[in-house]
């Protein structure tokens, strides 16, 4: 399928690169499969290292886990290894630690520590030459390529898939069949992408309503949880705006209240899942409200209720993260040159991000 031309900037790019990016990832990474199922046996939870964007695909990597593979997963706090030097028992865990370039001291450090306290690492990352690459039990190199732009795109969904073949794995030992339908439609996951890079549909009309809107939310629940807080991210450090990304529950557990006139939601919805119809009924609450709302995903019931509507993909919720926030991508893209600022390098803001490891 032939896409538009890129439009100038390097994130613009990088974003229209996701097809081929995904693609390769996914046939470097799915032979891993056997190599993980291995490692997890017998370890009964997956505790995800991460920050800012990979952080995103690590809260997505756990609902996928515990959702339809039986595992228990959790997001470890880097801090508990670097800083209070805790002495915890992994003996019993596999320890993912995430990162685009791999040289992220914090997350490098994080990794030592976990295999130092008994856990199996994997390292998820971009960097194949990179210590976290160097010094993991099982590496699962995406296949984005040199990424420029300092906000991440292609190396995020990229991670997607990482997590993906994560929880291949581990479904496999429960459910080959299960596992094999998964695999399947995972692998129709850059031509589902393609289609949305081709048609941008709904992506001006959220430009302008962002554009015209100080506050904006995000949000999402399950399995679009972490897509709608790497939205708010992407809109904070790419155009910034102080934007807050919720769960579904957290927004309903009092945040909601805030919301009215002059406010933008970005809502992420699937068109399938339990989670289906609660997201229909947000966007119609949030609406009433006064917000004005740009529905990503969904269904039909969804679009309906939305002010803007920006279609996902077809692909199932299990899947659905690594489409929707493309249109996203283009969305935050146009609106950080609507608003006069350079989206490839925003202010203040580096490729690599050092802590206090």
């Amino acid at each position: 399928m032939s896409l538009p031309q890129a439009r100038s900037t390097q994130m613009a790019r990088e974003i229209a690169e996701q097809p081929e990016a995904l693609r390769a990832t996914l046939e470097a990474l799915l032979p891993s499969q056997g190599r993980l199922s291995e490692l997890l046996s017998g370890r009964r939870h997956v505790l995800f290292a991460a920050r800012g964007t990979s952080d995103h695909a690590a809260v997505y990597g756990r609902y996928l886990l515990e959702t339809q593979a039986g595992l228990t997963g959790g997001l470890a706090s880097p801090s508990v290894a670097t800083h209070y030097r805790s002495d915890l028992d992994l003996a019993d865990s596999v320890l993912v630690s995430a990162s685009q370039s791999g040289r992220t001291e914090e997350i490098v450090a994080t990794q030592r520590w976990g295999r130092d306290h008994g856990a199996a690492a994997v390292a998820l990352t971009n960097g194949p030459t990179s210590p976290l690459a160097a010094e993991a039990d099982v590496a699962l190199i995406t296949r984005a390529g040199e990424e420029l732009a300092v906000p991440a795109t292609k190396s995020y969904t990229a991670q997607l898939v990482g997590m993906v073949v994560l929880t291949l794995a581990a479904l496999r030992r429960r459910d080959p069949q299960a596992a094999d339908a998964l695999e399947e439609r995972l692998r129709h996951v850059p031509e589902a992408v393609e289609r949305l890079l081709a048609a941008r549909a709904g992506v001006d009309a959220a430009v302008e309503v962002l554009a015209s809107h100080r506050t904006t939310v995000a949000t999402g629940r399950g399995l679009l949880m972490g897509t709608a807080l790497e939205t708010a991210l992407k809109i904070e450090e790419t155009c910034l705006r102080p934007v807050r990304g919720y769960s579904y529950a957290d927004l309903r557990h009092g945040p909601i209240a805030a919301v009215g006139e002059g406010v933008a939601a970005v809502v992420h919805a699937a068109a399938d899942g339990p989670l289906s119809e609660p997201m229909v009924h947000l966007a119609r609450d949030l609406q009433e409200r006064g917000a004005t709302v740009i529905g990503i995903g969904g269904n039909p019931e969804f679009q309906a209720a939305a002010d803007v509507h920006v279609p996902g993909a077809d692909l199932p919720e299990t899947l659905a993260p690594l489409a929707n926030i493309v249109p996203a991508q283009l969305i935050v893209e146009e609106l950080s040159r609507t608003l006069g600022l350079d989206p490839d390098a925003p202010q203040g803001l580096a490729k690599v991000t050092r802590t206090d490891a």
